[in-house]
């Protein structure tokens, strides 16, 4: 039962821009409880009395320091827990390790497993993600678990191109779902599919090679739950550029930019790149030409709300 006091937000390092921006929408104040020892340790100390309120705990556990944020995470939670909270909610809007989310080889953990469960054992009651890799990570643990969807963020950007003879491509066969959905949602004319090898003993290592669907004299948006190295997409739009298609952008829900990544997408066949900032945003990626930034913000404060009064969350924020 909620406190008539109200719920709590907190954020660690990782995106306090992202926490702020919700904190303002919702008109709450905004903790910030985590400091760091000369020694490298991290301090988690709350200044306000939880007892019996519900807490919503924002922080992606992203690059530049993924190991670093998925430990304030769950030192936060631990310390919300024994301030005798009635119930945690981890807002995760990138959540990490999610590619690591089966055994493609012998002798390798699920990492999303093993850190799902972690947060869950510590004290979460509730985890909140934004496009999350892989739908059925869900049932990596017996808690609730809300994964919202970015397109409620981005399709007003991407209706605003009035992009004609519209295709939806993927970017590999594991994205077709994703697809489909952006498709049936802008009405597209049709989908393509880029097909692509990837060598599992190679890291972020990717190579195109056919591609499923017309595009000739199309304009293509390509989409992806993520960008890190930018191998995968670049490669597909520069395929389908090759194969005919009048114009290409992407609408990226993850922007993590890692290696050449700048580089790649400023010489690549994609005109735009439509990214959002459930990882912390860079000032490199602000000024570039290329990149357009959609904040979710509102989608994961409409989500609080609605978990807050007991609202739907799928109905209108799942789209």
């Amino acid at each position: 039962m909620a406190s008539n006091n109200g719920y709590i937000l907190l954020t660690g390092r990782a995106n306090p821009k992202l926490a702020k921006d919700i904190a303002k929408i919702l008109k709450k104040e905004l903790l910030e409880p985590i400091t760091i020892f000369s020694d490298g340790e991290i301090r988690v100390r709350i200044a306000r009395n939880l007892r019996r309120r519900h807490v919503f705990i924002i922080q992606p556990t992203c690059p530049p320091c993924v190991n670093d944020y998925i430990m304030e995470l769950i030192l936060m939670i631990d310390a919300v827990k024994r301030a005798s909270a009635s119930e945690i909610i981890a807002v995760i809007p990138y959540f990490g390790y999610s590619r690591q989310d089966r055994k493609e080889m012998p002798r390798v953990p699920i990492s999303a497993s093993a850190i799902a469960s972690m947060i869950e054992h510590t004290g979460a009651n509730r985890i909140v993600t934004v496009d999350i890799h892989a739908e059925q990570e869900e049932g990596f643990i017996r808690s609730p678990w809300d994964n919202l969807y970015a397109s409620y963020s981005l399709l007003p950007v991407i209706k605003s191109r009035n992009l004609k003879n519209l295709v939806v491509a993927s970017p590999d066969k594991g994205g077709v779902v994703r697809a489909t959905g952006y498709a049936k949602l802008l009405d597209a004319e049709g989908i393509a599919i880029v097909y692509k090898q990837r060598d599992i003993n190679v890291n972020d290592k990717s190579e195109s090679q056919i591609i499923i669907g017309d595009v000739v004299g199309k304009d293509v948006l390509l989409v992806d739950d993520l960008i890190s190295t930018g191998g995968t997409i670049i490669n597909a739009g520069d395929y389908i550029k090759e194969r005919g298609a009048r114009s290409v952008r992407a609408a990226v829900t993850h922007q993590l930019f890692t290696g050449s990544a700048f580089e790649s997408v400023t010489n690549s066949a994609i005109e735009e790149f439509i990214i959002t900032d459930t990882v912390a945003v860079r000032n490199e990626v602000v000024k570039h030409k290329k990149i357009t930034v959609v904040s979710v913000a509102p989608l994961l404060a409409q989500a609080i709300s609605r978990i807050e009064s007991g609202e739907s969350i799928s109905k209108d924020l799942i789209l």
